[in-house]
């Protein structure tokens, strides 16, 4: 009595190898064409791997961290080599505490001067750690793309910084510079993300009802509104 063997189903590849041979006089099918290919590009990134990328080693440097000397972070987008109108744009973020400015009312002229572009914490894209002694006088981020080119844009950066520096440098009282800092564009922030801190109360910023002062309305009306106002 004869027994029938079940023999285990074949893979996709087992079955394009065995057309790999010419059988009759039928050709390799496509199948197996891009097999071989695949097994090429395989085989060239494994020669790679062990014959040209130990050569790097040759251009290795240590890591330098930035100093003072060196404050600009310069933030740029690319696309792979594609062509796309953002790779042109460039992003400068600037410690203010590093800039190099006399004395504290140029930080404060130097603040003022960049108006919304001043922060008080570094932007998350930028790589900079808040710590005490680059957060001390905040943060300045000049963003340009009106340039075809990156580097004409980054050149604009560069001589808005300069003309900044120097107004904030210059000798004499300004008359701004007794202004306090302007933080709407701060305070829109908060109120955009929604998220409860623009209510009184919990560290917010919006006002309400209890928090217009009492002096300020007329006697006659002082003991009406004040049994009207919720108590402090």
């Amino acid at each position: 009595m004869r027994t029938k063997t079940s023999k285990a189903p074949k893979g996709d590849e087992e079955e394009i190898l065995e057309h790999l041979e010419p059988d009759g006089g039928l050709d390799v099918p496509v199948a197996g064409y891009l097999l071989y290919r695949q097994q090429r590009q395989t085989l060239y990134y494994m020669r790679l791997i062990e014959h040209e990328i130990p050569k790097l080693v040759a251009f290795r440097k240590p890591f330098v961290p930035p100093t003072s000397d060196t404050p600009l972070v310069i933030r740029s987008v690319d696309f792979a080599g594609e062509q796309h109108p953002l790779t042109a744009k460039r992003s400068v973020v600037v410690p203010v505490a590093h800039l190099p400015l006399r004395n504290e009312v140029a930080f404060q002229r130097a603040k003022l001067l960049a108006g919304v572009r001043w922060i008080p914490d570094p932007p998350r894209d930028s790589g900079i750690s808040a710590d005490e002694d680059a957060a001390k006088h905040g943060f300045i981020k000049i963003a340009c793309e009106d340039f075809p080119r990156a580097n004409m844009n980054l050149k604009w950066i560069s001589d808005t910084l300069d003309k900044l520096m120097l107004e904030a440098n210059a000798e004499g009282e300004a008359p701004y510079q007794r202004l306090p800092l302007d933080t709407r564009h701060l305070d829109a922030k908060v109120l955009k993300k929604k998220k409860g801190d623009h209510v009184r109360g919990r560290g917010g910023l919006r006002p309400s009802l209890k928090d217009f002062p009492t002096e300020w309305l007329p006697k006659r009306q002082e003991d009406v509104m004040s049994s009207i106002l919720p108590s402090q």
